[in-house]
């Protein structure tokens, strides 16, 4: 029988239209529980996703929607996961931030996270309940687009981490404890869930670590001679800043935080928690040889070992160590050689987001160390970060203004002209306080984070921060204290880049310019664990009418049992 060419044109059109509608949603059923793991050879409880750490890596296209089923088999822990980089336009609920966007998922319940991802780039996903993610809940996010302004082989996705060996238990209870215990340093670094601890360490329990066990064999990339290779690393340290580079090779920088930058080449790229970049690698070296792959912590004086990896030249053995000492990396202190990359990193010139020439309102963040009735705090302007009970999210919409501070935090702290940025302060008290910023919708906001000395004497640290639901640009950084007046002259309003991580370094700032124009309740915290967890945070709102009804599976706790139907 034949087919009439108008019903045949149909049929195919039909065949096409269901294709798009199946390539356009990524359905995952993930399942999170805790299993026993030696990612560096130490015997660990780790949390899985469907028994992997890291987790099932999100392949889509721009455009795509992305279904996850997630269920908590943790039996007596709470879970909740970001989509780090997502800007979850039009679904502030699946923002995966519990206390902010949604009460945290019980154990035995499945949760479905749904979100598009609108534009193409390299992100993250992590745990954002307590200190979950260094126990091992984290993965990466790829998204293709079309149009890029650089040409590679193949694509691969690389998740930087530092690992402890004490539960993230222990170490809340020290940070949470009088006197204070910090959680030190970390015992190793992993590449993509890879790394070696020295099983000799004087201390280590006998029968716990196994240096032969094959879960903590080096991570393998395997190159073909000639290729070049897009690499997105991403980096999700629970503490530690880190350099990352590949034995005699160069490394070409084009993509950062989902934003194309114009291409510089670096030795060693220094990669913050928070951060994605996308690397170019050409396998243009000798090829009968295999090369080391290093990850190092700096910016902290420590005593943590480099992690190693082994980039492997097809068809040597992947296995095959390199004949050659691993490089020992740059100097931890090297802040010169941080900030000139910060520096270098612009947008690429056919790609650049018109940036506001002014902003409406300027919000200066010093970044204080302090101590709450002899409890050690990270503090904005002297206040202490707390998550409420209630989700800001359902209180907002709902007008629940009962379950969070309603006197708004400061735009700039009291006698800002006057604090010394350089000392340990005569009075370091701070208070708490759960309250936001509520932010005109459309509005543009200048936020200047403003680092200083900590408690003890001569010490900066370096501070990583991410806001959720935007992109900023980066229109500025700066060493010592923030001029109002001056600085702000000298902001590159031309090309910054776009990023939703930015670095705040020792004893300077860090300028960052975002429109307000995506409805809902979104955190701005350093992505330090523990910073964040002794509060070190803030919560900014914008345009809470404009967002939809909400889906009752976000509510259960504090205040919104009562939405809940029995």
């Amino acid at each position: 029988m034949k087919i009439p060419p108008l019903i045949c044109a149909l049929l195919l059109l039909i065949l096409s239209l269901n294709t798009i509608v199946e390539a356009r949603i990524r359905h995952y059923r993930w399942e999170v529980k805790y299993e026993f793991k030696s990612p560096d050879c130490y015997r660990k409880l780790v949390i899985t996703i469907n028994g992997r750490t890291p987790g099932p890596t999100i392949l889509a296209q721009k455009g795509d929607t992305i279904v996850v089923d997630l269920k908590n088999s943790l039996l007596t822990e709470n879970v909740a996961i970001h989509w780090h980089g997502i800007r979850q336009i039009g679904t502030p609920w699946a923002d995966g931030t519990e206390g902010v966007t949604q009460c945290p998922i019980l154990p035995g319940d499945t949760f479905r996270y749904k979100f598009v991802v609108d534009r193409a780039g390299t992100y993250m996903y992590h745990a954002h309940y307590g200190m979950q993610r260094e126990a091992g809940l984290y993965g990466s996010i790829r998204v293709a687009g079309e149009d890029e302004p650089f040409v590679y082989d193949y694509d691969r996705s690389i998740i930087l981490n530092d690992w402890y060996h004490r539960s993230t238990y222990e170490q809340a209870a020290g940070l949470s404890s009088v006197p204070f215990v910090w959680v030190g340093d970390p015992q190793s670094l992993l590449i993509q869930g890879k790394g070696r601890f020295n099983c000799s360490t004087p201390g280590t329990a006998a029968g716990v670590c196994n240096a032969t066990n094959p879960e903590c064999s080096p991570y393998v990339f395997t190159v073909v001679p000639g290729k070049t290779y897009r690499l997105r690393i991403g980096s999700l340290t629970a503490l530690a800043a880190l350099s990352f580079e590949i034995e005699g090779h160069n490394l070409t920088v084009v993509e950062a935080d989902g934003h194309y930058v114009e291409p510089f080449v670096v030795k060693n790229l220094y990669i913050y928690s928070g951060e994605t970049y996308s690397v170019l690698v050409t396998a243009n070296q000798d090829p009968t040889r295999n090369y080391w792959v290093v990850s190092k912590m700096v910016s902290r004086n420590n005593t943590t070992p480099n992690g190693l990896a082994i980039f492997n030249y097809y068809p040597n053995h992947p296995t095959r160590s390199p004949p050659t000492i691993p490089p020992s990396g740059p100097r931890w202190n090297d802040v010169e050689a941080r900030v000139n990359q910060s520096l270098a990193i612009r947008s690429h010139p056919n790609y650049i987001h018109p940036v506001p020439q002014t902003s409406d309102r300027v919000i200066i963040l010093l970044n204080t160390q302090n101590t709450i009735n002899g409890f050690r705090k990270w503090s904005i302007n002297n206040i202490s970060f707390t998550l409420p009970h209630t989700p800001y999210l359902v209180s907002l919409k709902h007008n629940l203004l009962h379950t969070f501070d309603q006197t708004p935090p400061p735009d700039i702290i009291n006698n800002y002209e006057g604090y010394d940025i350089n000392i340990v302060q005569p009075n370091v008290n701070a208070t708490s306080s759960n309250s936001l910023y509520r932010l005109k919708y459309n509005t543009t906001v200048d936020i200047i984070l403003q680092n200083a000395n900590m408690m003890d004497a001569n010490n900066s640290e370096t501070h990583p921060w991410h806001l959720h639901g935007h992109d900023f640009w980066v229109v500025g950084y700066g060493n010592g204290k923030f001029n109002v007046s001056e600085d702000p002259k000298r902001y590159n309003l031309v090309n910054p880049i776009m990023k939703n991580t930015v670095l705040v370094h020792p004893y300077g700032w860090t300028a960052l310019r975002f429109v307000a124009d995506n409805p809902g309740v979104w955190a701005f915290h350093c992505h330090i664990e523990s910073h964040f967890y002794m509060g070190m945070g803030t919560v900014f709102e914008e345009g809470i009418e404009k967002v939809t009804k909400l889906p009752s599976s976000i509510m259960g706790c504090g205040d919104t049992k009562r939405f809940l139907q029995p």
